[in-house]
């Protein structure tokens, strides 16, 4: 056996000696700067058959270059270092440096301390790379003895340790020692050292003083743009985030891939298709790669703007895909009601040898409740847990009661819930509630509303819905009780609002008078109004939540958000155009009813994002089939 290892060492040095002549006195030399882990082996290979002079100052450059790959082998570099009896500070550093990076980062930091006992000192270097070790084991206590001893030992001016103890107290969220750090020498600071803080700043909701020290910083490189633009979409200012990005692209930066990710995702969340598109067109503008993860978040943003053929385009056009991409694409036909499309593209995924995850089958359950496909749902449920193994959770739990709950099949879904395992949470108590307005069921909704208040007394939503229905059986004396203890509680109904986009965001609440061009849209409303009553079109105001005249219903119907969006919407855009509206809440039956009638007698296409589902308005129609 050893005499095979020994050969194979000969053989490796011959590979060698016969590709490029390597100095007897500089066996490192011609190694590239960035070896592969096979070179490097063939090099210490050399170096130790061939019994070069000064074996210990080699082996630190070996490990100088591991500390440079991509997937540092611990046990090979902790082998090469524990062969040394005494190893230089430069071994010790380039030692703790490949710690650092790998999966031992307290090792690391219990090395500096083996340094220490041995009485070598430290130099620069050997506190950027323990300080990184902190910074990945989260060690602040460890980190703050650290940064005492380089105060000690005068390496409190070095830009580079600095910069590590920046992000060390940033990543351990001690932003103020961070702070101090940053503000105590103003000339000592690079990009990095900006960076660093504006991530912070961003991580620590304090939105204003990163946007000030991004002002003041004069040599913004791609990652100070991306750590805004990450920061902005993160705190939930999806616009602002969106707005940088396009400053950045007219100052000329070249966007990487995380920001393109980042600003694909904003537009989805936002359901805003110009923005997507200018997104899109930047990449292709800029011959940027379609990576996974570029092609997934498309996917998914067309999806969730209403585009669901563009992604499927997409989808069928990218060479390479991961399990995610697949999820996105299951989900996203859900979403859009192509329940047997979802399935079958389910199919498709396990042939491809992908495992289902968990988001996989609420994709898959969620296609099946959307159609009201029953009995494909307790097929699919049976199988996710007893095929893959997966336990149900609450969203998995949510579809089925939510499948059940539109059918009618109120017992059932009762009894689901009864064999959970985890307490329900409000949301599935809700989606009871909500098949009890439909189904007229008073005295259900009523135990099962009043059970939710007590569960989740700050939730608007579950008074508006009880209130709901006892509307609908015109229990006006308990919809007034119920509105009076959502005012006791300071719990107000939430407002809806609509969104359209046309050349800027519109937005629309019920009843707006705000717009600029409120009277254009008012005399459009007018005409619609006309137009679907030739139609055949009936006011359906069970929504409306007061005692009050009928005629009163039909008015305040009348003036809901999505209507008002839609008049906007005829008006400024093509007769060939599809009008997209987002809208945060539920719309309602007749509001419903109202844009099917629209789509037809304009001749228009309507796409509309509420708070549960996709719908397509087109020719009458719309793809929810009436069930949503």
């Amino acid at each position: 056996m050893l005499a095979n290892k020994i050969n194979h060492l000969l053989s490796l040095c011959k590979q060698i000696s016969s590709s490029q002549p390597i100095s007897h006195s500089r066996p490192l030399r011609y190694l590239p700067p960035r070896p592969s882990l096979s070179q490097i082996k063939q090099a210490h290979a050399y170096i130790i058959v061939s019994g070069v002079f000064g074996y210990v100052r080699f082996m630190g450059h070996i490990l100088a270059y591991l500390s440079l790959s991509s997937s540092i082998p611990l046990d090979y570099c902790s082998t090469i270092f524990h062969t040394m009896s005494f190893p230089s500070v430069f071994t010790f550093n380039n030692m703790i440096r490949c710690l650092a990076k790998g999966n031992s980062p307290y090792d690391s930091i219990a090395l500096y301390s083996s340094l220490q006992r041995r009485c070598l000192k430290p130099n620069k270097h050997t506190f950027t790379f323990v300080l990184q070790a902190c910074s990945k084991a989260l060690a602040i206590n460890e980190g703050v003895q650290l940064h005492t001893h380089v105060i000690k030992l005068g390496f409190g001016d070095d830009l580079f340790i600095r910069n590590a103890l920046i992000h060390l107290y940033c990543t351990c969220s001690r932003v103020e020692c961070s702070k101090r750090v940053f503000e105590e020498h103003v000339l000592c600071r690079d990009v990095v050292t900006w960076n660093s803080m504006l991530a912070a700043m961003m991580r620590d909701g304090q939105i204003n003083v990163a946007e000030q020290m991004f002002g003041k910083l004069l040599e913004k490189d791609v990652i100070s743009w991306s750590t805004m633009i990450k920061g902005y979409v993160q705190n939930g200012l999806l616009e602002q985030g969106l707005v940088c990005f396009k400053e950045m692209r007219v100052r000329g930066i070249r966007p990487n891939e995380a920001i393109f990710v980042t600003v694909i995702l904003a537009s989805a969340q936002l359901g805003l298709l110009g923005h997507g598109q200018f997104v899109h067109s930047t990449i292709e503008s800029l011959n940027f790669p379609i990576s996974i993860p570029i092609g997934t978040a498309l996917i998914d943003m067309y999806a969730k703007c209403g585009c669901i053929e563009k992604s499927i385009s997409l989808f069928n056009d990218m060479p390479r895909k991961d399990s995610w991409t697949w999820n996105v694409m299951i989900c996203g036909l859900a979403s859009h009601g192509h329940a047997k499309k979802a399935l079958a593209l389910f199919q498709n995924f396990t042939s491809e040898g992908f495992c289902p995850t968990n988001i996989t089958f609420i994709g898959v359950l969620n296609a099946c409740s959307r159609a009201g496909l029953v009995c494909e749902g307790r097929e699919y449920f049976k199988l996710m847990v007893d095929k893959y193994g997966i336990q149900p959770e609450m969203e998995h739990y949510g579809c089925m009661v939510d499948l059940f709950a539109r059918r009618g099949l109120i017992d059932e879904a009762f009894q689901l819930i009864e064999t959970m395992t985890t307490p329900p949470d409000p949301v599935l108590w809700a989606t009871l509630l909500g098949a009890c307005k439909i189904y007229g069921l008073v005295e259900t909704g009523e135990k099962i509303g009043n059970k939710l208040i007590q569960l989740d007394p700050a939730h608007d939503g579950h008074y508006v819905q009880l209130a709901g229905i006892y509307a609908k059986a015109r229990k006006w004396e308990d919809v007034v009780r119920v509105r009076r203890l959502m005012i006791e509680r300071n719990t107000n109904k939430v407002a809806g609002w609509s969104l359209i986009e046309n050349h800027g965001l519109h937005r629309f609440v019920a009843g707006d008078r705000e717009h600029e061009r409120s009277s254009d849209i008012y005399e459009m409303l007018q005409t619609i109004g006309m137009r679907i009553a030739e139609a055949g079109y009936s006011p359906n105001v069970s929504p409306v939540l007061h005692d009050i005249e009928e005629e009163e219903k039909e008015n305040a119907i009348k003036v809901h958000s999505e209507r008002l969006a839609i008049a906007f919407g005829i008006l400024v855009t093509e007769v060939d155009d599809c009008i997209r509206i987002v809208k945060n809440l539920r719309i309602c039956e007749d509001c419903h009813e109202v844009i099917k009638i629209v789509s037809k007698v304009f001749q228009r296409e309507i796409v509309v994002r509420d708070g549960s589902r996709f719908h397509h308005f087109k020719e009458g129609k719309c793809s929810c089939l009436d069930y949503w």
